[in-house]
C-alpha cells in the first residue's frame, strides 16, 4: 500500500489523514473560516507523529468536491502546493465517494445515497453500490438539484448533512452525521494510485457542479425574473 497524505475541506469540517499500509491517522478541525489556517499545522502534526517527511509520501490526495466553493479551492490549492514542493503526484477524490465509503464502513450499507447540503435550497447527491472491493460504484453520478429532485433507485441507505438541512424532503431519515473525511479520501486515493489514476499538481482541479457558485439567492431571483420577462416579451 502507498503512503498517502489526504486533505478534505469541502464542508464545515476540515480533516487531514496519513495512510501508511493498513494504518491511517488523522486530525480534524471544525469551523469553515479557519480551514486555510488549520490544515498545514494538522499536516505537520501527522508527519511528525509518523516520523516521516513530505518527500516520503507517494501522493497527495484531496477532496475535490462537490462542496463548499471556498473549501474545495482550499484543499486543491494546498494539495497543489505540497505536490509541487515534494515533487509528488496528486489524486483528486470526489467528496460524495468518500461519504459513501464512510457510510459503508460505519453502517454496513451496500447501497448508499450520499446527500450533501449545497446551500441556496439545493443538495449535491449521488448513489453508490458496494460489491467486491472497497471502491464505491456510482449508480447515479454526482448531481446538483433541489432536495425534492433527489430520485434514488431502489432503497439505498441515505447519509449526509443534506438529510438534516432539508428534513422535510428526506422523511425516511438516514445517517446525517456521515460527512466527507480525509480518512476515506486517503483510502480511495490509495486505490486510485495503485491503478495509476493520478494527475500532476498543475492538472489538479476542483469538481464544480454549479456554473457560478457565487450567485446569491437574490441574484438567482433576479435571473429568474429576467428569464420570465424575456419569455413574456
Amino acid at each position: 500500500m502507498p503512503t498517502i497524505l489526504a486533505i478534505e475541506t469541502s464542508s464545515e469540517l476540515a480533516s487531514c489523514a496519513l495512510l501508511r499500509g493498513e494504518t491511517v491517522i488523522s486530525r480534524v478541525s471544525s469551523g469553515v473560516r479557519t480551514h486555510s489556517q488549520s490544515v498545514l499545522p494538522m499536516i505537520q502534526e501527522l508527519l511528525a507523529e509518523a516520523g516521516i517527511a513530505l518527500k516520503d509520501c507517494d501522493a497527495i490526495a484531496f477532496g475535490s468536491g462537490p462542496g463548499s466553493f471556498t473549501g474545495v479551492r482550499t484543499a486543491c490549492g494546498i494539495a497543489q502546493g505540497l505536490a509541487f514542493g515534494g515533487n509528488l503526484p496528486v489524486v483528486p477524490v470526489v467528496t460524495l465517494d468518500a461519504m459513501a465509503l464512510a457510510c459503508h464502513q460505519q453502517h454496513g450499507a451496500g447501497e448508499v445515497l450520499a446527500v450533501l447540503d449545497a446551500r441556496m435550497g439545493e443538495v449535491y447527491w449521488a448513489q453508490y453500490r458496494f460489491a467486491d472491493g472497497a471502491a464505491p460504484l456510482a449508480v447515479l453520478p454526482p448531481a446538483l438539484s433541489a432536495p425534492e429532485g433527489v430520485q434514488p433507485q431502489g432503497a439505498p441507505v441515505a447519509c449526509g448533512n443534506g438529510l438534516s438541512a432539508y428534513a422535510a424532503a428526506f422523511a425516511g431519515g438516514g445517517h446525517a452525521g456521515v460527512m466527507p473525511h480525509a480518512e476515506q479520501v486517503a483510502q480511495l486515493a490509495a486505490l486510485a494510485f495503485a491503478a495509476g489514476q493520478t494527475v500532476t499538481a498543475a492538472e489538479a482541479q476542483p469538481l464544480y457542479l454549479r456554473n457560478k457558485i457565487a450567485y446569491t439567492q437574490a441574484e438567482r431571483r433576479d435571473m429568474a425574473a429576467a428569464k420570465a420577462a424575456e419569455g413574456g416579451a
